[in-house]
């Protein structure tokens, strides 16, 4: 868990609000218009899982039969219920669908503000948000750590991960442990534990450490301690002999291993080292 260690003494910064003009420039590009009322969305949810979830899911993306409204071209095209509500009024016996002649206007407008936000939200992937990701048993997590796991080898819960549920958020967290390795080698400096290092030493004997930039089947490139970096080519016959150090070894060889409840149960004792 070198990763983890790595950012543990950074301090998380508050997720930004988005600026209104943002979103509304955004909103223009995917021409999927201004948010519904979230009020109107909320009663127009039940009302639909009241009346259409059957066939159409809960969510509008199809169920018994009936098809995926966020899709439909009637939907997308709908204004306050003027498209959705005579099919909901008058139904489509051809295809299955009863009338639903009782419905009144209020409550076809908020049916069309909840499929409207739905088909909004598929549009604007940027507005996903991550849901609770602490579902695990911290008590189980915590004899892993101590156990199977084999975290006590190289971290301490009073030590180098001494509040990290607070230091980390929880889907910053899961993504330290899992996967642990940098994607790119511009990452921030608070990733430089977790990087690979290497010794080159040349058939003369003298050697050269650093971060580990580049191995291949044909060079070698390391960056020492000053920032130089160092290139040499590799050759079956007399080429340098190179020794590679992954601090995050055995986070990978963990990955190969983790069951599904280890990870979330390990995600929860982590989360409660505050």
């Amino acid at each position: 868990m070198a990763a983890i260690s790595a950012v543990a003494g950074q301090d998380v910064p508050a997720i930004p609000k988005p600026d209104p003009q943002e979103v509304e420039e955004l909103q223009k590009f995917l021409a999927i218009g201004k948010p519904p009322d979230p009020a109107a969305v909320e009663r127009g949810k039940a009302k639909f899982i009241a009346t259409c979830s059957f066939c159409h899911g809960t969510n509008a993306h199809g169920g018994q039969g009936g098809p995926d409204l966020i899709r439909s071209t009637l939907v997308l095209h709908d204004n306050n219920g003027d498209n959705i509500g005579p099919v909901i009024l008058h139904g489509r016996p051809n295809k299955g669908m009863p009338a639903f002649a009782s419905m009144t206007p209020a409550q076809i407008s908020d049916i069309a503000a909840f499929l409207k936000s739905r088909y909004q939200l598929a549009a604007n992937r940027g507005s996903y948000q991550i849901l609770n990701l602490v579902t695990g048993d911290a008590k189980a997590g915590e004899a892993y750590f101590n156990g199977e796991g084999g975290c006590t080898a190289c971290h301490s819960p009073t030590g180098d991960l001494a509040h990290i549920g607070t230091r980390l958020t929880p889907d910053r967290l899961q993504e330290a442990f899992l996967y642990p390795r940098p994607r790119k080698a511009t990452e921030p400096k608070e990733y430089a534990r977790a990087r690979e290092t290497a010794v080159v030493t040349l058939p003369s004997g003298k050697s050269y450490a650093g971060v580990l930039n580049q191995l291949d089947d044909f060079s070698v490139t390391v960056t020492d301690n000053t920032g130089v970096k160092h290139s040499f080519p590799l050759s079956e016959d007399a080429g340098p002999k190179v020794e590679v150090h992954d601090p995050l070894a055995a986070h990978l060889e963990l990955l190969k291993k983790y069951s599904n409840a280890d990870m979330h149960n390990l995600l929860a004792y982590l989360e409660t080292l505050k």
